[in-house]
């Protein structure tokens, strides 16, 4: 993220903007506690972990600033029987594993509706394997890499970590990207793109934000079930339905309480509000959940 801010900053340089419209400064602690503290700044907006959004809410509210704080996510898709197959994986493969999962909207967990033959269909018979094997694991300079990698050390260990522990509790690893080496770059934090089937919501795989290359697939009944199950995970940023019907499409949009609704595979528009945006949004004394 600093780099690209970086860039944006020198965009903006180019573009004339005036000195001191915008400022770029780098730091930790020290220079985020001077921002929450410094009278002459009146808002502040920041996305990240749970513990430092919560310290700078509490730190920049008491000093009487307007804050917004984003939190934790865990974006779900809910496949439905009827949903367009090929757009669906298409989908499925961009949104889990873009960015290397790195990014507030990346589709972390799939919920199969309905008849078994659509979820077989998807995972039993590997063809979401098959499409996530196809992408490119490399370097972020390389322009045939399709996803580059985790963020530092620590990101891929807790990647990993996590990833075990869905095993260890009885989901089925369909695909490992641990171990993966990208040839000049064997010591970098690489992880491949990962399948976790057979999942369930007591999981430390479902309930945490992995924030990588981790699909976690789970399985309804109905499609009331997993509106249950999407509305009871603590996070809420984004959610999305493939399906083809309008009615399913209408029932998720008025059920769903993620912050960003789409329907990819129908013909309702994609709705955006301000519900349980990355599980929490805090402004001023207000959290709205």
């Amino acid at each position: 993220m600093p780099g690209a801010s970086m860039i944006l900053a020198e965009l903006a340089k180019e573009a004339d903007l005036p000195d001191g419209v915008l400022n770029m400064i780098h730091g930790t602690h020290d220079i985020v506690n001077a921002i929450c503290d410094d009278e002459d700044i009146r808002a502040v907006s920041f996305v990240g972990s749970n513990t430092a959004s919560m310290h700078i809410y509490s730190r920049a509210s008491a000093s009487g600033k307007r804050v917004q704080s984003n939190m934790g996510a865990k974006n779900h898709g809910i496949v439905m029987s009827d949903a367009n197959f090929d757009a669906t994986l298409n989908a499925l493969v961009a949104a889990g594993f873009g960015a290397a999962g790195q990014r507030c909207m990346a589709l972390s967990t799939v919920i199969f509706v309905g008849h078994v033959r659509t979820y077989l269909s998807f995972c039993r018979e590997k063809k979401l394997v098959e499409r996530a094997k196809g992408l490119v694991v490399s370097a972020g300079t390389d322009p045939k890499a399709d996803l580059g990698p985790v963020i530092s050390k620590q990101a891929k260990e807790r990647i990993s970590r996590l990833i075990q522990s869905g095993v260890d509790e009885g989901a089925k690893l369909l695909l490992d990207g641990r171990g993966i080496k990208v040839p000049g770059y064997e010591q970098g934090n690489f992880i491949g793109p990962t399948i976790l089937a057979d999942a369930t919501t007591d999981m430390e795989c479902y309930k945490e934000e992995i924030f990588g290359p981790v699909l976690v697939c789970l399985q309804a009944e109905t499609l009331d079930e997993a509106i249950q199950i999407v509305n009871r995970n603590q996070y809420g940023n984004g959610a999305a339905i493939f399906t083809s019907s309008g009615i399913f499409a209408r029932k998720f949009q008025n059920e769903i309480e993620a912050g960003w609704h789409q329907c990819p595979n129908s013909c309702t528009i994609a709705v955006l509000l301000v519900h349980r945006l990355q599980g929490f949004i805090r402004r001023g004394p207000q959290l709205l959940r």
